[in-house]
This record gives structure tokens, C-alpha cells and sequence, in this order.
């Protein structure tokens, strides 16, 4: 007697994800997750992008490099506006 049916992954992906949703693995994966979504949602904050239109990591590194060179200029360190690192 079968306990279930299997359909397709890519019938849709985020519903029918390879891990199985009540597993520890599951738990561990989505864990992962939620740390990196409170690590993008400080640096919104830190960075005043909660209003952002950017898409993309490209766009992204740019337009925070640029908000870094900004900074470093108006803290009076011209010299610095190439470095990422404080």
C-alpha cells in the first residue's frame, strides 16, 4: 500500500522541493536562510536601501560601493573612496 504519490519536481519547484519539508535537513537548509534574509535586512538598514529598486548583485555592489565612497568623502578621507574597508 502506497503512502503517497510523487509529482514532478518541476511541476513547481517551490512547492515541491527536493528536500522534504518535515525533515531535519529541511530545518538546518531554512535556518541558513533566515540568518542570510537578518544579514540583507541590517545592511538595508546600515546602508538606506530599505526603498531600493536595485536588482541584482551587479547593480547591488555597485550602488553600495559608491554610498562607501561617499562617505568616506564626506568624513574628510578623499583618499579612501576606493576602499570597501573602513
Amino acid at each position: 500500500m502506497s503512502q503517497g504519490f510523487r509529482i514532478p519536481i518541476a511541476e513547481d519547484r517551490r512547492v515541491f522541493s527536493p528536500i522534504d519539508r518535515a525533515s531535519y535537513t529541511w530545518k538546518k537548509e531554512y535556518a541558513k536562510r533566515t540568518s542570510v534574509e537578518r544579514v540583507n535586512s541590517r545592511l538595508d538598514v546600515s546602508f538606506g536601501f530599505e526603498q531600493h529598486t536595485t536588482h541584482g548583485q551587479r547593480k547591488m555592489r555597485m550602488k553600495t560601493g559608491l554610498a562607501m565612497a561617499l562617505g568616506h568623502i564626506q568624513e574628510g578621507r578623499p583618499e579612501k573612496m576606493r576602499s570597501l574597508v573602513s
